[in-house]
């Protein structure tokens, strides 16, 4: 009887052992990357074998064995899809944890200075697994632009340039909801009051701020070109806006603007036709639109580059005087060649 006793106590001795030293490795650090972090994409529709692949192959962790064993062991089944970002030092139990939760980390994505839809949908997609040909039909859809409130050529004024977190794994049709509801929460009711004072509708605000950004890179000269825009189309002149027939034309390489160009049978073309044209010819940065908003009051109608041809321009009242100040500014062109 005591035997038997003494084999039950070293068996349960060497048990206890046993699950403490495994206890020990599921808790020990188990990463295989020195670098403080390391990042990992899991894409949709991956399945576990594949997960277990991409954790061991990106060297996530150093022991396959163990990552299937307490993948088991916690009956880890569905795999979620995401980018998750791994610490230094983390055990196998904290790696597994944070996969079978779908504990994801979100990405920044940014989008500026684009153009047209092909920019947006590319720059938008770029670091997400949404597809950037998918997401372009989307925004190319007039049924989808119906189903926002917009018309085919004004529904790029739902798109909002800024930088924003999102999960790596947000398809296009989510990504669409997402710009939906930026676009929302920008358009305050303080906004939505000034847009109205003005007398335009949110997507024209837009449209004519894609017009002033096209003008000018200084942001302090945003609100005078506003104002200056304003003024034209309260007193019914059209805008006469070099941009927007570079923009109907598609030629970003014109760097002036000739008569033969103001000829171009678009509805786009500032000169040929009155008021604001049906969309916009870029996507404004929120500062463009804000400038739009709160314009600087004047009597400026006309303006001109400055001849010291430094991104400035001058502004003038009369014709009069914005012959003076294209003169002087063609004489500055003339002698740099």
């Amino acid at each position: 009887m005591k035997r038997l006793l003494t084999i039950g106590v070293i068996l349960a001795a060497i048990g206890g052992m046993v699950a403490w030293y495994a206890y020990g490795k599921v808790m020990d650090s188990c990463t295989a990357f020195s670098s403080p972090q390391k990042e990992v994409f899991i894409p949709t529709g991956t399945s576990m074998e594949e997960l277990i692949t991409i954790v061991v192959g990106d060297s996530i962790v150093n022991d396959q064995e163990l990552l299937e064993q307490v993948i088991e062991l916690k009956e880890f089944a569905r795999v979620k899809p995401g980018r998750y970002v791994f610490n230094q030092g983390m055990s196998m139990n904290q790696v597994v944890n944070k996969l079978r939760s779908g504990d994801q980390d979100a990405v920044r994505v940014t989008f500026t200075s684009a153009r047209k839809p092909e920019d947006i949908a590319g720059k938008l997609t770029a670091t997400l697994e949404a597809d950037s040909a998918e997401f372009l039909q989307l925004v190319l859809s007039e049924e989808q632009a119906s189903r926002f409130g917009f018309n085919k050529e004004n529904f790029r004024t739902m798109f909002i340039p800024n930088t924003y977190e999102m999960w790596w794994d947000t398809d296009a049709e989510e990504l669409l909801e997402r710009m939906a509801a930026e676009y929302r929460a920008f358009w305050t009711d303080g906004r939505k009051e000034r847009a109205f004072s003005l007398g335009l509708s949110q997507s024209e605000v837009v449209t004519l701020a894609s017009i002033v950004k096209a003008e000018t890179a200084m942001r302090e000269e945003a609100p005078i070109v506003a104002g200056l825009y304003l003024n034209r189309l309260k007193r019914g002149i059209p805008l006469q806006a070099d941009p927007t027939l570079i923009y109907a034309l598609d030629d970003y390489t014109i760097r002036r603007v000739l008569n033969e160009h103001m000829e171009v049978n678009s509805p786009y073309n500032t000169y040929l036709h009155s008021g604001l044209p049906p969309g916009p010819i870029n996507f404004p940065e929120t500062h463009y639109v804000d400038a739009v908003l709160n314009p600087d009051r004047h009597d400026y109608i006309y303006m001109c580059a400055k001849p010291e041809l430094d991104g400035y321009h001058n502004f003038a009242k009369t014709l009069r005087q914005h012959n003076i100040n294209a003169n002087a500014y063609h004489r500055a062109i003339s002698r740099r060649r």
